[in-house]
């Protein structure tokens, strides 16, 4: 178990801002002191939030390189489809499985915000449930990083508004990949016992995640490579919070704590999979089982995850394309990348969009923080 959560919430009222501001005028404001109800701040604390302001022009640019670089992708598959049968396919597609497809993408997101409510139960961390949420959705901007670990910036967060230290956090992300992979190689095996698909993606990705798993439950060796990796000189000083960080993951990966969150995990993936299958069926003339469907997007969203491309990029869309081709009845090369193209602009690119949102709100919150701060200082 983690240690408890020593933050607390700045106050909300004008008063009590006040009175807090007046009592670190007495203080020395270079340093962090206990104040009133085990609340403890400083100067740069109190003007932390100002780091979160990231420039929105440099977000679109982020986002607009990893657009480039996705219409490339696609423009690099479609070498080898007919542009003209692929918009034909694309005409002939009944639009109401798209909107079906970003509901049950959007049931995804609920239950593994759900989980993510959890894991901060089981740390001790208290956020308040609305801007738990907005932390939660802004890491979907940065689910175009590879392996998703951009999504570490929810640790980044949650110490500018929370001041809880990014140690105690990471491991609660990192925790969440770890059970996503799970999750998506449970719906896997079920496919592959069925199918003779995906034998070698979903094996690959069964040792990797087992051996992963294998290294965090065995204290020993996971402390001493910590202990190797930071002996140098330069980097010792990273021990100690490396040391803490696997102390979290090690809860997490517990028996117990890794049976309900890959649970949780396996029905928020069964979503996006059954979408999957419904744009598929929206083609007329495709025949694709769900077990099959489940199998083919589940094996290469492992394929995209283990490849550390950013996204996945190419390595999902190529894979996707071509186990369709391969595996499924009716599905030609202009159907399959154009279900390919609809279930990641329903996923990927939906969860992208959701998350620059997010952190447009999250900056606001921020910004309305600094200036209600400042009217205090002012005031007191």
């Amino acid at each position: 178990m983690f240690g408890p959560n020593t933050s607390a919430p700045i106050p909300d009222n004008i008063s009590s801002r006040t009175e807090l501001v007046s009592g670190l005028r007495r203080r020395d404001l270079a340093t962090s002191q206990p104040l009133a109800n085990g609340i403890t701040m400083s100067r740069n604390a109190m003007h932390r939030s100002s780091v979160v302001k990231v420039p929105v022009s440099l977000r679109w640019k982020r986002l607009l390189i990893a657009t480039v670089v996705a219409i490339a992708a696609f423009a690099g598959i479609s070498i080898y489809t007919d542009l003209s049968a692929l918009g034909d396919r694309l005409g002939g597609f009944a639009w109401w499985a798209m909107a079906a497809a970003l509901s049950l993408a959007v049931l995804n997101y609920v239950l593994r915000f759900f989980r993510w409510s959890l894991y901060l139960r089981h740390a001790e961390i208290e956020i308040p449930l609305g801007l738990s949420a907005r932390i939660f959705l802004s890491g979907f901007a940065f689910s175009i990083t590879p392996g998703k670990l951009g999504e570490l910036v929810k640790s980044y967060l949650i110490r500018e508004f929370r001041d809880v230290p990014i140690a105690r956090t990471a491991p609660l992300v990192v925790g969440e990949r770890i059970t996503d992979l799970a999750a998506l190689l449970v719906l896997g095996i079920i496919g592959v016992a069925t199918y003779d698909v995906a034998q070698n993606l979903v094996l690959v990705g069964a040792l990797l995640v087992g051996g992963a798993l294998v290294g965090l439950s065995w204290p020993v060796f996971a402390r001493g490579g910590v202990r190797m990796l930071t002996n140098p000189g330069l980097l010792r000083r990273f021990r100690a919070p490396l040391l803490e960080f696997y102390e979290g993951l090690a809860q997490l990966v517990l028996p117990w704590p890794m049976l309900w969150a890959t649970s949780l995990a396996v029905v928020a993936w069964l979503a996006e999979c059954v979408g999957f299958a419904l744009i598929l069926s929206a083609f007329p003339g495709t025949e694709v089982p769900l077990s099959l469907a489940i199998l083919i997007y589940a094996s290469t969203t492992i394929a995209g995850a283990l490849s550390f491309l950013p996204g996945g990029l190419l390595v999902t869309e190529a894979t996707m394309t071509l186990l369709l081709v391969e595996a499924s009845r009716g599905c030609d090369e202009p159907t399959a990348l154009a279900a390919t193209i609809l279930i990641r602009l329903a996923t990927l690119w939906f969860a992208v969009l959701i998350g620059v949102v997010a952190l447009t709100l999250l900056r606001r919150k921020s910004n309305q923080s600094d200036r209600a701060l400042s009217a205090a200082s002012n005031e007191a």
